[in-house]
C-alpha cells in the first residue's frame, strides 16, 4: 500500500468534458442463472429482512444483489471474537462488511442517506466527531500495549466481480494493523500477486470527521482515516462519480496492479487530504478523466517504490508492446480533461511518506515511467502545476526485487533512486500556477540524476510562468529519445527540498507552513438517479424503479 513510503511522491530529491473508454473488464450485472435481492433496513416504510449489512453479506450467493436502505450502519465485523486470530490483520482481511463472495453486487438506496458508519453504535449522529464515539478496533493481537488494531469499512477480499455503490462510508480509523481503509478492493495486498478482477464502484463518498487522539495514542495521525477509496493487488476495474476527503494520506489509490491495473477513474472529487490521488507502481493502461483534485496538499502523485506493492517501477506503457487508442503511443497510462487546482493546504491530516508532499503542487510524477497528462488544467497551485521528480528509496527491497533490475540506480546516501522516464506533458494548459514566487516556482518542472533513459517531452502546452529548466518545450519536445546527461537543476532541488521538509529553506523562501488539522464537512453530492436500474424485481424495486 506504500504505506512505508520514505515519501510518497517525491522525496524528490529530494510529488469538460467527453467520455473515453479504455480496455477495463466491466463488472457482469450477475453470475448466477436466477439471483435473489436481499434487503437491509427500510426502503418507503418497506422493512427488508436484514437489520445490518454484514448479515445480508453472510446469506448472499455469488451473483445476488444487496439493497440497503436509509440509514447509519455501524458495521463491526471486525469486532467479532474470531476475527482477531482468524484474519490477516497485516494485509487488511479484515473490516466492520467484508465480503468475500465473488459477484456481489452492494448497493445503497440514497448515497448521502446510506452510511457506513464507523463511529460507536448510539453516537448522537452519524459520523460523529467527538472523540467519545470513535471505535479504535480490538487490541491488537499479540501487542503489550494494548495497542488497538484499526478499522477498515467495506473490504473486498480476493473476490472478483463485486460492486459497492451509492453510499457514504466514514470514521474507519488507523491503527497498528492494514487499517483507516474506508473502501477497499483488496487481492492480498502487498503479496505481488492479482488476488482480485473486475471491481465497480460508483457514487461514492469516504471521509473521515475526527482527528486527534483517544485518550491512549498521543499522536493523532496514528488514528487518522488514512485512505478514502483503495484497490490494491487488484485489477480491472472502473471507478466513476466517488468522492473522497479528510485522509493523511490520500482520497483514492490504485497500487500493486502488476502494472496492469487497466482501471477507468471517472468523475472523481479528491480534496482536503495529504494527496489527492496515490498510486504506487500503478501501471497501464490506467486512465483517470474528468476528475477534479483541489484543496489537497499535493494534488495528485503517482510513484515508484521498491519497498511496497510490487512490482516496481511505475510503469505505464501499454502491456506486450501495444499502442493506446487514446495516446497513439506505447503509454496507456493517461490522466486527461483533469481540473487540478488550489491544492495549497498545509493543514490537512499528513503522515508519514504523504506528510512530504510538496504543498503547492498539482500532480507530482515521482519516478514514473511512460505516463502521459494531456488536456488537463492546472489552476491557482503555488508552488507548481506539475513537477516530473526522482523517487529515492533507501528502505530494503521485497519479494526478491533488485534494485538494477527493476530501472533503478543505487545510489550512496539515497538508496535506489528512479528518474521519471518517458513521460509525456500535452496539450495541457496552465493558469496563475507558482504564484509563491519562490525561485523555480513555475507551471511545470524536471529534475532527473541519470543519464542515457528515455526523455522526457513536453510540447503544445499553455504555460505562461514558463518551466524550469527553462523552454522545455523547445530543449525536450521530442519523446522517446535518449537523454545524453541528468537534468539537474541545484536551485529547482534545493526548493522542492525546502517544500517537502527534507532541506533548509532560505529566509527569503515562502512556503505554507502548518498551523493545525482542519477538518473540511462533505459537499453536496449527486446520488445514483435510479438506485433501482438492472436490479431484478423485489419488494423495493419494479420494473427497474423504485416502488
Amino acid at each position: 500500500m506504500g504505506r512505508a513510503r520514505k515519501w510518497m511522491g517525491a522525496v524528490v530529491l529530494g510529488t469538460a468534458l467527453g467520455t473515453t473508454t479504455l480496455v477495463a473488464p466491466s463488472v457482469t450485472a450477475s453470475a448466477a442463472a436466477n439471483p435473489r435481492v436481499l434487503l437491509v433496513g427500510s426502503f418507503h416504510a418497506k422493512r427488508g429482512q436484514f437489520s445490518s449489512i454484514q448479515a445480508a453479506v453472510n446469506a448472499a450467493k455469488p451473483g445476488d444483489w444487496i439493497l440497503i436502505g436509509p440509514g447509519d450502519y455501524h458495521e463491526n465485523d471486525d469486532e467479532s471474537g474470531w476475527v482477531t486470530t482468524a484474519y490477516d490483520q497485516k494485509h487488511g482481511n479484515f473490516g466492520g462488511v467484508l465480503i468475500s463472495k465473488a459477484n456481489l453486487h452492494l448497493r445503497g438506496m440514497n448515497r448521502n442517506s446510506v452510511i457506513v458508519d464507523g463511529t460507536k453504535a448510539g453516537a448522537p449522529k452519524p459520523c460523529d466527531s467527538a472523540p467519545q464515539w470513535q471505535d479504535f478496533g480490538p487490541p491488537s493481537p499479540g501487542s503489550t500495549t494494548g495497542a488497538p488494531l484499526g478499522r477498515n469499512g467495506i473490504v473486498v477480499w480476493e473476490a472478483n466481480g463485486v460492486s459497492i455503490e451509492n453510499l457514504t462510508v466514514c470514521n474507519f480509523l488507523s491503527g497498528s494493523g492494514a487499517s483507516g481503509n474506508q473502501i477497499w478492493w483488496n487481492g492480498g495486498e502487498g503479496t505481488g500477486i492479482i488476488g482480485l478482477h473486475n471491481y465497480k464502484g460508483t457514487y461514492l463518498t469516504a471521509t473521515s470527521t475526527f482527528f486527534g487522539p483517544d485518550g491512549t495514542v498521543a499522536n493523532a495521525e496514528s488514528t487518522a482515516a488514512t485512505y478514502g477509496i483503495f484497490s490494491s493487488s487488484a485489477s480491472g476495474g472502473t471507478w466513476n462519480q466517488i468522492y473522497g476527503s479528510n485522509f493523511n494520506d490520500s482520497g483514492m489509490y490504485i497500487g500493486g496492479c502488476q502494472q496492469v491495473c487497466d482501471v477507468v477513474v471517472n468523475h472523481a472529487w479528491m480534496e482536503y487530504s495529504a494527496l489527492g490521488y496515490s498510486g504506487t507502481n500503478s501501471g497501464g493502461p490506467l486512465l483517470i478523466e474528468h476528475s477534479q483534485f483541489d484543496n489537497n496538499k499535493d494534488g495528485f502523485d503517482t510513484n515508484t517504490q521498491i519497498d511496497a506493492d510490487p512490482p516496481a517501477p511505475q510503469n505505464g506503457a501499454c502491456p506486450h508492446g501495444k499502442i493506446s487508442p487514446i495516446t497513439h503511443t506505447h503509454s496507456c497510462w493517461v490522466a486527461m480533461d483533469n481540473y487540478f487546482h488550489n491544492n495549497n493546504n498545509p493543514n490537512v491530516p499528513q503522515a508519514g511518506s504523504a506528510s512530504n508532499g510538496p504543498t503547492g503542487t498539482g500532480m507530482t510524477l515521482s519516478g514514473g515511467n511512460n505516463d502521459t497528462v494531456m488536456n488537463n488544467r492546472f489552476a491557482n497551485n503555488g508552488a507548481w502545476g506539475i513537477l516530473f521528480v526522482p523517487y529515492p528509496d533507501e528502505n530494503p527491497p521485497i519479494l526478491g526485487q533488485s534494485c538494477t533490475k527493476t530501472g533503478g540506480m543505487q545510489l550512496t546516501g539515497l538508496g535506489c533512486v528512479y528518474d521519471p522516464k518517458g513521460n509525456a506533458l500535452i496539450h495541457n494548459t496552465f493558469s496563475n500556477d507558482g504564484f509563491f514566487a519562490n525561485p523555480t516556482n513555475a507551471d511545470f518542472g524536471e529534475l532527473t540524476l541519470g543519464g542515457n533513459e528515455p526523455q522526457n517531452c513536453f510540447r503544445h502546452n499553455i504555460a505562461p510562468q514558463g518551466s524550469v529548466p527553462a523552454n522545455l518545450e523547445s530543449t525536450q519536445a521530442k519523446c522517446g529519445v535518449r537523454t545524453k546527461g541528468p537534468n539537474t537543476n541545484s536551485t529547482l532541488l534545493g526548493q522542492v527540498l525546502c517544500d517537502t521538509g527534507f532541506g533548509a529553506c532560505a529566509p527569503s523562501d515562502h512556503y505554507p507552513a502548518f498551523t493545525g488539522v482542519v477538518m473540511h464537512p462533505l459537499p453536496k453530492l449527486a446520488t445514483m438517479p435510479n438506485p433501482c436500474a438492472g436490479v431484478p424485481a423485489n419488494a423495493w424495486c419494479k420494473a427497474g424503479k423504485p416502488i
